[in-house]
């Protein structure tokens, strides 16, 4: 479609654009900016959508563009910044957005003489402080009902209203009654404080008090009151418990991981504040940016009220660590070290994070309906039935080294990670040779399926050409499973590729059959990346170990065996570790220590 100003389609307004930093928009055909983004070079990065081979998310993008305008800027810190203004004011559908994030609820601490406590999921900047969010709705009702026994503070609305005698709230203890001046605001602010330090996990004070009340109305045989402070301390405990990371570092951190399927994004933020995981958030959205783009995005949005910005923040992807350092120190006058980290503690606790984005995109895409997609699927490559079971392989490999393959499987076009399978392969003695790691690992996974009588696949498909896709074949011809279809997409173009002698096949850029595979090729891909790193991270865990004075080959095998992850490991006593993998105390602390840094 052409643009009825310039007389030029999308494509060609592209080319138009300069080779200069900037802000470009996308329109469609009503005029709506859908996207927004920025680009070190206008025409180079705007071009790039209109290349052909593009993706499904992309091309479904680019069907929906009819103008581009663009503004040009000095250089990228100022195209940052202006496309972050352009995002909060027009809120493009296809960027992301904090709205559409999972909304947690949060603690409010009102700011106002004589603050109120409690759980709201709006923000209100007026000065008041939040804490979280929340994700488990069960730990912060026991907060507040914590703060409620243990602290006096009022229940009447915002702003505070003078009366002449308290409510009933103050005659059964609930309540001081600052509304009839019965409390400074000095002996309030008393109460604030110690909740502020209850809600940062600073509870040992609090623990000795309600202790010693405890004993004390014991003693004068005051058991009701004894028994209402025990229940107390139960309560104080039990919030204690909850937390689930602790590593005492006295410093603000957080943990930013991005996980993309197909145009589904998730972001997961957690929070440690001095050393407690104090909050845990999902932010969810559509959109058609890379990883990267996204991640880099998200977090301008996230932390643009400069309220909440950690001295450390450690994210999953390379973003442009500079342009982000600068954008804070500039805009929101705070200097925050941004690190991309490869291994160590914070590296375990970003992958956590990862972990919990993984998860919500795979339960999204599961809640997608894609019988169309299946019944288009099953016309274009002519298969007897729609394919409700598409099994996908792929293959990683470094420079012939930790060559993994994965398999992974979608189960009506949505993907089943309890049937994803890993194959590392042994046959290639330090070979690079794809074709015959195919083999391999199609040899295994279907001998499997033969011996145990398993479901076969309506469809197989290989993330590759026709060299894989015929090397898969070869295997299941051999095995009789000649009732197994099989498929390769690659990955320049999008092409269908058959292990016969039918011509490649090209779907349409918005065929729904063809987002499936892609999702499908994608998946493959990561899986088997992820397994490649698993291997390379399981050698580096040994050389760790073995840097440690005191531990040798013999020793680290015997570490990993019983304790299999250093997760695991660091969650041991050095006696602890000396007892189960029968090393000296002093190389179990010398262990330990290392780890710690």
């Amino acid at each position: 479609m052409k643009d009825e100003k310039t007389g030029l389609p999308p494509k060609e307004q592209a080319r138009e654009l300069p080779h200069l930093p900037g802000v470009y928009l996308m329109k469609d055909a009503s005029g709506t900016i859908i996207y927004v983004g920025k680009a070190k070079d206008l025409r180079k990065r705007v071009t790039s959508y209109f290349l052909s081979g593009r993706n499904a998310k992309t091309a479904a993008l680019v069907k929906k563009i009819v103008s581009i305008d663009h503004i040009i800027t000095g250089n990228d810190y100022e195209a940052l910044v202006l496309e972050n203004n352009l995002i909060k004011r027009h809120n493009p559908h296809y960027n992301i957005s904090l709205k559409d994030g999972k909304s947690y609820p949060v603690i409010r601490i009102t700011h106002e003489p004589f603050p109120k406590v409690f759980k709201t999921r709006r923000i209100v900047r007026d000065g008041s402080e939040y804490f979280g969010p929340y994700p488990d709705a069960g730990k912060l009702d026991q907060y507040l009902e914590l703060i409620e026994k243990l602290f006096p503070l009022r229940r009447c609305g915002i702003p505070l209203r003078k009366r002449q005698r308290p409510c009933l709230y103050h005659h059964i203890g609930r309540c001081c009654g600052p509304c009839a001046g019965l409390v400074t605001e000095e002996e309030y602010r008393t109460y604030i404080d110690k909740i502020r330090s209850l809600l940062q996990g600073k509870n040992e004070d609090l623990k000795k008090r309600i202790q010693d009340e405890m004993l004390v109305a014991s003693k004068e045989m005051k058991y009701e009151v004894a028994a209402a402070k025990r229940d107390m301390l139960l309560a104080l405990e039990s919030v204690t418990k909850t937390q689930q990371v602790e590593d005492f570092v006295m410093e603000s951190r957080d943990y930013a991981a991005i996980e993309m399927r197909a145009p589904l994004c998730t972001v997961s933020i957690m929070q440690m504040r001095d050393g407690k995981l104090m909050g845990r958030a999902l932010y969810r959205a559509e959109t058609f940016g890379d990883e990267t783009e996204t991640l880099l995005n998200f977090l301008i949005q996230y932390y643009a009220d400069g309220d909440k910005l950690p001295q450390h923040l450690y994210v999953s992807h390379e973003i442009d660590v500079e342009l982000v350092q600068r954008y804070f120190s500039e805009q929101l006058h705070s200097d925050v070290e941004v690190t991309v980290p490869r291994d160590g503690k914070h590296f375990r606790i970003l992958r956590m994070a990862s972990e919990n984005a993984s998860r919500d995109v795979e339960k999204r895409l599961k809640s997608r309906d894609n019988t169309a997609a299946l019944e288009e699927l099953r016309d274009a490559l002519e298969l007897p039935d729609a394919p409700h079971l598409i099994e996908g392989f792929d293959i990683a490999q470094l420079s012939g080294k930790y060559t993994v393959a994965s398999l992974i499987s979608f189960r009506d076009g949505n993907p089943d990670p309890h049937n994803y399978r890993r194959f590392n392969i042994k046959t290639l003695e330090g070979k690079i040779d794809d074709f015959e790691s195919m083999r391999e690992a199609v040899a295994r996974r279907y001998t499997r399926v033969l011996n145990e009588n398993l479901e076969h696949p309506g469809l197989l498909m290989i993330d590759g050409g026709k060299g894989q896709v015929n090397a898969a074949k070869e295997i299941l011809d051999a095995l009789g499973l000649v009732d197994i279809p099989v498929v390769g997409l690659a990955k320049d173009v999008e092409e269908i590729v058959f292990p016969d002698d039918r011509p490649s096949l090209l779907l349409p850029e918005h065929s729904e059959a063809l987002r499936v595979l892609i999702a499908i090729r994608d998946e493959c891909h990561r899986f088997a990346t992820s397994a490649n790193q698993l291997l390379r991270s399981r050698d580096a865990t040994f050389a760790l170990l073995e840097s440690v004075e005191g531990i040798g080959g013999e020793r680290s095998k015997r570490i990993m065996q019983r304790f299999g992850t250093i997760d695991e490991l660091l969650k041991h006593t050095p006696q602890e570790i000396a007892d189960e993998a029968k090393i000296p105390v002093t190389v179990a602390e010398r262990l330990l220590k290392k780890l710690s840094l």
